[in-house]
């Protein structure tokens, strides 16, 4: 099977080499696309798809929206096995490790690329490189999405946080933040953070990361669970915002959101996604207050923040491999967008196109220009089959470590649950599909 893997991608890599122009003999080169794109991004990449489409005639991508997380990630590997997948699907870095490595996705060689006018250069380097597996590239970034921090300018004015210019005063350091969160419910009486934290949540996984980044505590080294003390001390710093009554816990995600977007907390930790929202009811006049967001704050070395970023990647289709026209359709499908991607851009997301991102008028656009420094400071899941969006060690965190968060769990036990579950991953030979 190996062997004919490689076969299979060795062909394709090098077979589309001097291949003559995309032809209509037998009309539009049709390009399925499966995409885990909902709410506001669903829209706007059925925007983006219906553009392409009528930009030219040569090709026509239909988009099919499957059920985000581990539901479509099951799917896409099911169906690539057995040569039944889409000819693209949009994915997260985080996850090539495990879909790359596991030969679920077909590797794009260097001459294709050239050939649809796609360039490293273009990208920023670290969303190129993650886009990179085994020494072959297999998607194409998209974006980058990190977490930021959301403030209600008329709550967070009350508890004395905004400057002369009414924009937040910066916060350095732990103390200083749960002090604006506690300043905030002490003057207000509303809840100082909004943030995911029922059964099941991500927002304290990608939180935890961004501050053992920040304290420079790895998480995993040589196949081990590495945080140690580090890991327990910011879970316990983190699960006191909720016990000590700073924020609600047991909040599942659209609860958190709507909390802060109905103007009943002051600050909420979310990721850039959530721009649109906002930037909507702002606009209808529904919001109710000013908001502001700026980057998550540096609370101890650096300002260290987990992001994922979305891209493109093309299912390897076991015994169905794509003909050069269809190859070439679909990579220029994948170079317009990252063209065109100043419409992604409107949705909250950081372009990894940088041709679009470091343009005048992606600079100027608001409120993306109020976090646009936290891209230099992004951080990713560690490498591993194991880890990455909906997978399987995030997926173990969202057990356990919400437990912490209302108290039913101490930090410690928490981690621990978590860790004896999640190390079991971590001894496991990755999977070849």
């Amino acid at each position: 099977m190996t062997q004919r893997r490689n076969f299979l991608a060795a062909s394709i890599l090098f077979g589309t080499l001097g291949a003559p122009p995309l032809v209509r003999a037998q009309g539009q080169v049709q390009v399925r696309l499966w995409t885990l794109l909902s709410g506001g991004d669903g829209a706007r990449m059925r925007a983006l798809i219906d553009e392409f489409n009528a930009s030219q005639g040569q090709v026509r991508v239909v988009s099919t929206t499957l059920k985000w997380g581990e539901p479509f990630y099951t799917k896409l590997i099911t169906s690539s096995v057995v040569g039944e997948g889409p000819d693209i699907a949009t994915v997260h870095l985080s996850r090539l490790p495990n879909l790359a490595g596991g030969g679920v996705l077909r590797p794009m060689g260097e001459p294709e690329l050239a050939a649809a006018g796609i360039r490293g250069g273009d990208y920023f380097p670290r969303q190129w490189e993650k886009s990179r597996y085994g020494g072959f590239h297999y998607a194409i970034p998209l974006d980058l999405h990190p977490l930021v921090l959301y403030y209600n300018k008329t709550v967070a004015g009350q508890a004395g946080l905004l400057d002369g210019a009414g924009r937040l005063t910066p916060i350095v350091g732990y103390e200083a933040l749960t002090a604006a969160f506690r300043g905030v419910k002490e003057r207000s009486g509303k809840a100082g953070l909004a943030m995911e934290s029922g059964q099941g949540s991500y927002a304290i996984w990608r939180l935890w990361l961004s501050l053992l980044a920040q304290r420079k505590a790895p998480l995993i080294e040589n196949g081990r669970f590495a945080y140690g003390s580090a890991g327990v001390e910011e879970l316990a710093k983190v699960s006191a915002w909720f016990t000590r009554g700073y924020a609600p816990a047991g909040l599942d995600y659209p609860a958190s959101t709507s909390q802060f977007m109905g103007g009943g907390a002051g600050f909420m930790i979310n990721g850039v996604w959530e721009v649109p929202e906002l930037v909507r009811a702002s606009k209808a006049g529904t919001l109710g207050f000013d908001y502001g967001i700026v980057p998550l704050p540096r609370l101890y070395q650096d300002a260290s923040v987990w992001t994922d970023s979305h891209a493109f990647a093309i299912p390897s289709n076991e015994g169905r491999p794509m003909p050069p026209e269809k190859v070439r359709a679909v990579l220029a499908f994948m170079a317009w967008v990252s063209r065109h991607s100043m419409g992604w851009a409107e949705g909250g997301h950081v372009p990894a196109y940088r041709p679009v991102a470091e343009s005048a008028a992606a600079r100027a656009l608001m409120p993306n220009a109020l976090y646009a420094e936290a891209a230099r400071s992004v951080v990713y899941d560690p490498g591993g089959w194991y880890m990455g969006a909906a997978g399987p060690v995030q997926s173990m965190a969202s057990k356990f470590m919400p437990g912490a968060l209302s108290g039913q769990l101490t930090p410690a036990k928490a981690l621990g649950m978590f860790e004896r579950e999640a190390s079991r991953l971590l001894r496991k030979r990755p999977p070849r599909y």
